[in-house]
């Protein structure tokens, strides 16, 4: 460590206020019943990431609740540990117009002395293996991970902390990083938000049909309105555009069954279970290899969906970034033909065939789907030429968010790679910021390419 370094007790940075390291609020006075549509943030365990932003849906308390749990507020800049449960993760509140959250159970939270630290170089800290060791040491791990006595453990964990410019060009060094990451996600989020936007409106509300039914420009070049009919019929899904078909999910898509035993499955595979996969996102930016798996798989390959049949209310759905294999409870579904890709992504991951294979799927505490009642889903199929029109329109955004699944995974390696050294001082952060400089610039060079 740099000579020019101090070891200093988290109880010698916190702010100094009573309420600077507090606990989350236990029993009734944070049950389910006391959330609302809109109000206060609650920030819970699984709102935090694997990086500095906040995910997953916010649940709401009344301004009430939160006055009446001041001590659990928290601000921009306070940090959020799990003290039982998932220890060793930490989370910052991020600067946005919320102003204030409040923790949820089985939360503690630290508010940093500003004048001494800087809390994003502090959350950085516990992001590294030595901060997560310090949290960890104080776990029991007997039944569910917790930690006996939170605040005086916390109160005890010694943190370098170099001079505060130091603390910040670090902070930043790592935080850029963090910041790209964050924004693929949320650029993937869009892609996909635009790519069900655009399903919805062609193959569910059958918007081009209903413009043209009622002599209202389509909104679409004329290659693409002339793919649509101008009016309806019957059918027994009800009116669907002339000249469409009843159909079924399986007519357009399968499930490629490639098994594949442990024994000749390479240790460096791309391997995908079901807690890999996030809820309600196509973006399936985690994997694990498949050097210690001992049941059965199936193999599949970069662009094939994967549902997950276990549990299907959990609707974990999307795209295949990579050649693998993956949990038997994972369907593998597949387009007959190119041409149907877009299709069969957008239909399979909407709400209503998921809520479809959930009311279908059998068994009581772990109810779960087939491809054989996948395959039987009624829909009104396109013509050809309309679904490789939307699979054309589609792709593109597919295709980025697969390219920035895989630049967010090189960043988040530099990003653990630098972290222990820059927190260590055995790397400066002047020469860090070079390094990631030519990094970044590789990683876009590669992007524009692609």
């Amino acid at each position: 460590m740099a000579g020019e370094w101090r070891v200093c007790t988290v109880n010698e940075i916190k702010a100094d206020d009573e309420r600077a390291i507090a606990i989350g609020p236990f029993g009734s006075r944070m049950k389910a019943d006391r959330y609302v549509a809109e109000g206060i943030p609650v920030i819970r365990g699984n709102n935090i990431s694997d990086t500095r932003a906040l995910v997953g849906d916010l649940v709401f308390v009344s301004e009430e609740t939160a006055d009446e749990l001041r001590s659990c507020n928290v601000f921009p800049g306070d940090l959020v540990f799990p003290h039982r449960g998932a220890i060793g993760q930490v989370g910052i509140v991020p600067k946005d117009q919320r102003g204030r959250y409040v923790l949820s159970t089985s939360l503690m939270k630290l508010t940093c002395n500003q004048a001494l630290v800087d809390p994003l170089f502090i959350f950085y800290f516990f992001r590294s293996d030595l901060g997560r060791h310090a949290l960890l040491k104080h776990a029991s791990t007997v039944g569910t991970p917790g930690i006996g006595q939170p605040l005086s453990s916390l109160r005890s964990i010694t943190v370098p902390t170099p001079p505060l410019p130091e603390q910040r060009a670090i902070a930043h060094i790592l935080g850029t990083l963090d910041d790209k990451i964050e924004l693929n996600r949320r650029m993937n989020e869009t892609l996909e938000a635009v790519a069900r936007a655009l399903f919805e409106s062609w193959f569910v509300d059958f918007d081009p049909v209903r413009a043209k039914a009622e002599g209202r420009d389509p909104g679409l070049p004329q290659p693409l309105a002339d793919l649509f009919p101008d009016s309806f019929e019957d059918s027994e899904l009800g009116e669907i555009p002339k000249g469409w078909e009843v159909g079924t999910l399986g007519e357009v898509a399968e499930h490629p069954r490639r098994g594949v035993q442990p024994n000749s499955i390479e240790p460096d595979t791309p391997y995908i279970a079901l807690e890999h996969m996030p809820k309600r996102c196509i973006a399936l930016s985690n994997w694990g290899l498949g050097d210690e798996l001992e049941s059965n798989k199936f193999e599949f390959r970069r662009g094939e969906i994967l549902f997950g049949k276990l549990r299907p209310y959990f609707h974990k759905v999307g795209v295949a970034p990579v050649d693998g294999v993956c949990s038997t409870d994972i369907v593998v579904v597949a387009p007959r033909t190119p041409h149907w890709f877009g299709f069969v992504l957008s239909l399979v991951s909407s709400d209503e065939f998921v809520e479809h294979t959930n009311a279908s799927s059998t068994g009581t505490k772990m109810p779960r789907t087939s491809w054989s009642e996948m395959a039987r889903y009624d829909i009104a199929r396109p013509p050809q030429p309309a679904a490789t029109a939307f699979t054309e329109t589609v792709r593109p955004a597919v295709d980025r968010i697969i390219a920035s699944i895989h630049e967010s995974r090189t960043l988040a390696v530099l990003r653990d790679t630098l972290l222990p050294r820059l927190i260590s001082g055995d790397l400066r952060a002047k020469d860090a910021e070079r390094y990631v400089e030519r990094t970044m610039k590789t990683v876009e060079r590669t992007r524009i390419t692609r």
